[in-house]
């Protein structure tokens, strides 16, 4: 059920219309100076009301200090930033109306959960009666009903993060800002938060800025992908479109794993004609993995088909990886595990099929 913001009752109200200002957020060539160090260099974007922009990138690609400029922690050297159309750089990081949300939770240790969540209420001036109500209906939304009196101490990871999100969102702030969120839960927390924060986020319709250097986490939540590197924006675009369709070896690297077939034993086949400075790029789950005897595929016409020698197989749960040689180049390939699927070793003889319109040309 859809909630509205304001008031977290069902979202048929028109007063809704009036909560949900404008929150489209520009960087305008803003530049980040450390001494003779730009840890953000000539940055401009804009993210629309309601989406989730997550920025990714490794340690040190400037995706933490973009996150403290928008949050007004640091001011830009450099350029503007604009909010709803309005220039936030002089606006001290308490008046620019953002939920935040860090690594480390945050969260006041000598106080309750329910203190926890009436603080940003009471600095706003809601009165006592309106804040106890809100508090109610977020730790309902949040599944904590029964923890208002804990202290952060007594809850678990998992329980912190949805304090820390249920505190960020109270107030109803516009802007929501998500730094490393997850990176203190272990993978199953992290799993079950991020289905917790999607379905916030399609609940709240927030505009949310996510940083973080985990690649599932930015495929699994995000609207859009800011791909980062030294201090720059190296793309933007779709989860979908960024692991399928990256511009550099750098960013194929980054999001997943990539074969880049250069200076093979075999040819290399095609549907595109690659332009000059271009190196091709297959996906490990592009690859099937066959006995060479195997019978060939309906489909042979439309695929390659290269002859190798397994060097490694990994398995991990619901995948295996297998390393094979083909001639001077070893390929990855990762496959699903299924029942009755065929197993093979280091030293099998194998045959290594994909389909030629899964190369992808990237600049070298």
């Amino acid at each position: 059920m859809n909630l509205d913001l304001k008031n977290y009752l069902p979202v048929k109200d028109r007063a809704l219309e009036k909560s949900l200002a404008p929150a489209q957020i520009e960087f305008c060539n803003v530049t980040k100076m450390y001494g003779p160090i730009a840890a953000v260099k000539d940055m401009s974007l804009s993210v629309s009301r309601g989406e989730f922009l997550t920025i990714l990138g490794p340690s040190g690609s400037g995706k933490t200090t973009a996150l403290m400029l928008l949050a007004g922690f640091t001011a830009p050297s450099r350029g503007d930033i604009l909010i709803a159309g309005k220039s936030v750089s002089d606006v001290p990081s308490y008046r620019r109306d953002q939920g935040i949300v860090f690594q480390s939770y945050a969260l006041f240790p000598h106080l309750t959960v329910r203190r926890n969540l009436e603080f940003p209420l009471e600095m706003r001036g809601i009165k006592a009666a309106e804040r106890a109500a809100r508090v109610d209906r977020m730790l309902a939304r949040v599944h904590l009903d029964d923890f208002g009196g804990r202290l952060p101490s007594q809850l678990s990871g998992g329980q912190q993060q949805r304090v820390a999100l249920a505190r960020a969102l109270i107030a109803d702030p516009p802007v929501l800002l998500l730094d490393e969120p997850l990176g203190a839960l272990d993978r199953n927390l992290r799993e079950q938060m991020q289905v917790e924060i999607k379905d916030l986020h399609k609940e709240f319709g927030k505009t949310t800025i996510c940083v973080t250097h985990d690649q599932e986490e930015a495929l699994t939540l995000s609207d859009r992908i800011v791909v980062m590197r030294a201090g720059e924006i190296v793309q933007i675009d779709t989860p979908e479109a960024l692991y399928d369709h990256p511009k550099t070896r750098f960013v194929a690297n980054f999001l997943g794993e990539a074969n880049f077939l250069e200076n093979t034993a075999f040819k290399l086949e095609s549907d595109v004609a690659p332009s000059s400075g271009m190196v091709a790029m297959l996906r490990p789950e592009r690859i099937n993995v066959n006995s060479r005897l195997s019978a060939r595929r309906e489909d042979a016409d439309s695929r390659q088909s290269v002859s190798g020698t397994v060097e490694d197989m990994i398995y991990a749960g619901p995948l295996r990886k297998y390393r094979v040689r083909v001639g001077n180049t070893v390929l990855i390939a990762r496959e699903h595990v299924a029942s009755g699927q065929e197993v093979f070793r280091s030293g099998d003889e194998v045959r290594l099929e994909w389909l030629r319109s899964d190369i992808r040309f990237i600049a070298a």
